[in-house]
């Protein structure tokens, strides 16, 4: 069954700006960007527990062919996405955005 999905609000611009960059670099590439984002959230929804804890009760997953995870929480069948960060960044930025 697949869970129920919610985005943080801030989700939304973290997924903008990095798609606004992409682009910016090759016409097309943001789209591609977007692409794999979506996959990895779709499969996140098919199997919230696929992968390991980041911090405390958040999950991490992996975004397939660029450098993004998305930061997660899975309970009573709802997935609730908190960003999508550039791997390189900062732990302390997501960690600060987590409830």
């Amino acid at each position: 069954m697949v869970a129920e999905l919610i985005l943080a609000s801030e989700t939304e611009q973290d997924v903008q700006e990095a798609y606004a960059w992409y682009e910016g670099r090759r016409i097309g590439l943001g789209e591609e960007l977007l692409s794999c984002i979506d996959a990895c959230i779709e499969a996140i929804r098919r199997t919230p527990e696929m992968h390991s804890v980041a911090h405390e009760s958040y999950r991490r997953g992996l975004v397939r062919r660029f450098p993004y995870a998305v930061f997660y929480e899975h309970a009573e069948g709802t997935v609730t996405v908190y960003g999508v960060f550039h791997t390189s960044r900062d732990p302390d930025k997501w960690r600060q955005r987590l409830p």
